[in-house]
Formats: C-alpha cells, sequence, structure tokens
C-alpha cells in the first residue's frame, strides 16, 4: 500500500451490508472499490466449475494464481463480474459458492495468492475495501478501519430477500445454519481470522439502514482527515 492513498477497510460477516455500503461509500468520496469477498467466491466457483476438491490446497491456490477474473464496471446497482470471459455477477452470490469462498478462504496458499493482488485495487485518490481481514491483514496501515455487525437472524432475513429478489430460491432456515456455519469457520480459522482491527469503529447495523451506515461511516472519515 502506497502511505500517501487513503484507504478506509470495511470488514464483518456475511450479510451486514459491507457490499452495499463500501460501494455507496466509495462512490460519495470518488474513490476505487475492492470487494475482496468478490476474489474467494470468484475461486471458489471456479474450483466447483473445475472439479477441484476445496480442501486441495495447492490446486485451489494454482487456481487463485492464474484467476482470469475482471470487474467489468457497474451494472445499475451492482458491479459486472467476469469469469473466464463469462458473466458470474449473480452465480458468485448464490450460498453454495458463499460456502466454497468461505472453505477456500481458509487455505494459508490461497490468501497468500490473492494478497498482492487485493493491495494493487489501491490507488488514487482513494480505496474502499470491502472484506474480513482488510483491516487486520491487507490494509493494516488504513487510515479507518470499519467492523459492521448484526444478528445474524437479520442476516438472514436479508441474505433470504436478497437471493429472492434475484429469483434464487433458498431457505430462510437453511440460509441461518450456512451463515452460523460460515462464522464459526472465518473466525476461527488459524490464518486471518474474522475480527475487528485494533482501533476499528465498530457499527451494530441490525436496525439500521444503509444511508444512517453510510452517514457514519463518512462522519468518521472525514473525524480522521481534519
Amino acid at each position: 500500500m502506497v502511505d500517501s492513498i487513503p484507504v478506509i477497510t470495511v470488514d464483518g460477516p456475511g450479510g451486514v451490508g459491507k457490499g452495499t455500503v463500501s460501494r455507496v461509500v466509495a462512490e460519495k468520496l470518488g474513490w476505487h472499490l475492492l470487494d475482496s469477498g468478490a476474489l474467494y467466491r470468484l475461486v471458489g466457483l471456479s474450483a466447483l466449475k473445475r472439479g477441484v476438491e476445496l480442501d486441495d490446497e495447492a490446486a485451489v491456490a494454482g487456481l487463485a494464481m492464474d484467476l482470469d477474473a475482471e470487474f467489468a464496471g457497474n451494472s445499475g446497482d451492482s458491479t459486472v463480474i467476469m469469469l473466464d470471459h463469462v458473466d458470474v455477477s449473480d452465480e458468485i452470490r448464490t450460498e453454495n459458492v458463499g460456502s466454497a469462498a468461505s472453505r477456500v478462504a481458509a487455505l494459508p496458499a490461497v490468501r497468500q495468492a490473492l494478497l498482492e493482488r487485493q493491495r494493487r485495487f489501491c490507488r488514487p485518490p482513494g480505496l474502499v475495501a470491502d472484506g474480513r481481514d482488510m483491516g487486520t491483514v491487507v490494509f493494516p496501515d488504513a487510515q479507518l478501519k470499519v467492523f459492521l455487525q448484526a444478528s445474524r437472524e437479520e442476516r438472514a432475513s436479508r441474505r433470504y430477500k436478497q437471493l429472492k429478489d434475484k429469483g434464487i430460491s433458498v431457505n430462510l432456515h437453511a440460509l441461518l445454519g450456512e451463515i452460523e456455519e460460515r462464522d464459526a469457520r472465518d473466525s476461527s480459522r488459524q490464518v486471518a481470522p474474522m475480527r475487528p482491527a485494533e482501533g476499528a469503529v465498530i457499527i451494530d447495523t441490525t436496525r439500521m439502514g444503509i444511508n444512517d451506515v453510510v452517514d457514519n461511516i463518512l462522519r468518521a472519515w472525514k473525524e480522521r482527515a481534519e
């Protein structure tokens, strides 16, 4: 990371609103956006498509190293994400791919393969980085670190609505179980476990709208920048 380039990291578990909040913050500041979770989902999807076992660390790390991925700009309120020149924007948001992403993200060689790729997103005039270890590992010197949290029930409800709106069949009870399993895996992995970074601003989004969360982050950034 270049010290002169400002970075805001937004970490937290799935369903807290990291993606939407980070995108809006980046738009308001005119900065670049890194959706690190999408990179891990792309690796997981690539492994599933190629029949690579998700616990085969060397093979999955090889996929991460050679990942043919592209963030091709925005379509409406979301980013168009390409894998091997195919639009997989919706496919990577399924729970099956999310579970695969969580499993491959626990592999040290995969995390190392993606580390420098993530840091290359840091370009002027600034970066908003969304993930689970942005403030603790990828950008430890970020000027502002944020950790979002919300109840599991609220997160499951949000994910349910999001998937249903995309026409994806999903069961709320099963979704809650998958979120609990992923939380346990993400927070207990040996490398880069999900946790608030030291000095992070912690925001509980359970009863907050997107705009309120964004305002809180922008207010915190203004205080840091003054």
